[in-house]
């Protein structure tokens, strides 16, 4: 039987890190969840906090913590764009301040530490599909910089601690992932399209809807979270996890209406300024290094996060 560990979560009330806090409960680790809940929510861990290997800490990674664990899942940072540039300074100093407080910890303690990156490193990318030897195309001045250069920001640091301290890192370039727990406001495109087709409401799609995005269910990416985590110590990444099946985002707003039964219309918008016109992942990476890919069809993971929103929404 595998050892259990006090495996520490930064992030650990929101979509991704409350997911992963539940999966790693059920493999039988000690886990201590810590959240500013700036964008992270109570109820996304309330059926955890009976559970009595779960801890929940207020705390902001912008400041320094003193907890004592064996691995340490750096998740903290808002991750949709309504969200990150509501505060960018603050953004900015989550990535950063927030890599740099948690490395340190993880130095002090010889923790293994992953740092949940982004496929917005690569910008508005000029290869197709990205993969993680691809160096990017981003605005570093740009409305999405503090998250785009953040991220950035953060990988430099987790590499150089690797480098000049030999700290155990893991980095993953997470593509767009969906499911339940997902915030009603927090303006992905999913949680945006399935809300406004539920309330009937105009479903609004950015440019002509050409731009594609490829949907990783949120199963899936823990599983990855935890395989990458496992691998041998002289493997650091960066990986790539996301689903590689493309859509187009008017594809995925007509999937949603059919799926709701939605009586809500299309309705164009200008396109957001530095908006990606493509994204896909290349997991061969991943396929090699921790034999994964994603299992979950984009219906079949559409509805249970449309029965989520349902449910949240009270319809």
């Amino acid at each position: 039987m595998a050892q259990n560990k006090r495996i520490l979560v930064t992030g650990g009330s929101g979509f991704l890190g409350s997911h992963l806090c539940a999966r790693l409960l059920e493999a039988g680790h000690d886990v201590l969840c810590v959240d500013n809940y700036f964008t992270g929510s109570k109820e996304n861990i309330r059926h955890l906090l009976p559970h009595p290997c779960f801890e929940m800490l207020r705390h902001d990674v912008t400041f320094p913590l003193y907890v004592e664990v064996d691995e340490i899942y750096n998740l903290a940072c808002p991750a949709s764009p309504i969200h990150y540039q509501h505060d960018p300074v603050q953004t900015t100093k989550t990535s950063v301040h927030g890599a740099i407080n948690m490395l340190g910890l993880a130095k002090r303690i010889k923790a293994k530490i992953m740092q949940a990156s982004t496929s917005e490193v690569y910008g508005d990318p000029s290869i197709h599909p990205q993969v993680e030897s691809y160096w990017g195309n981003v605005n570093p001045i740009g409305p999405r910089a503090c998250y785009d250069e953040g991220k950035r920001c953060a990988e430099t640091l987790f590499f150089d601690y690797h480098r000049q301290h030999k700290l155990r890192i893991k980095v993953a370039r997470i593509f767009n992932t969906y499911g339940p727990n997902m915030a009603i406001n927090d303006g992905r495109v999913v949680s945006n399209f399935i809300v406004q087709a539920l309330k009937g409401e105009d479903i609004t799609v950015y440019g002509e809807g050409s731009q594609t995005r490829s949907f990783c269910y949120v199963d899936d990416l823990v599983e990855g979270f935890i395989r990458l985590m496992g691998t041998p110590d002289d493997f650091t990444g960066p990986m790539n996890l996301g689903n590689p099946g493309e859509f187009t985002i008017l594809e995925l707003a007509e999937t949603v209406i059919r799926m709701t039964g939605s009586s809500s219309r299309i309705v164009h918008n200008p396109l957001p300024q530095d908006d990606p016109t493509q994204r896909q992942p290349d997991i061969t990476l991943a396929r090699q290094v921790i034999g994964w890919e994603p299992q979950t069809k984009l219906e079949d993971g559409l509805v249970k996060t449309i029965a989520f929103f349902r449910q949240t929404l009270g319809l």
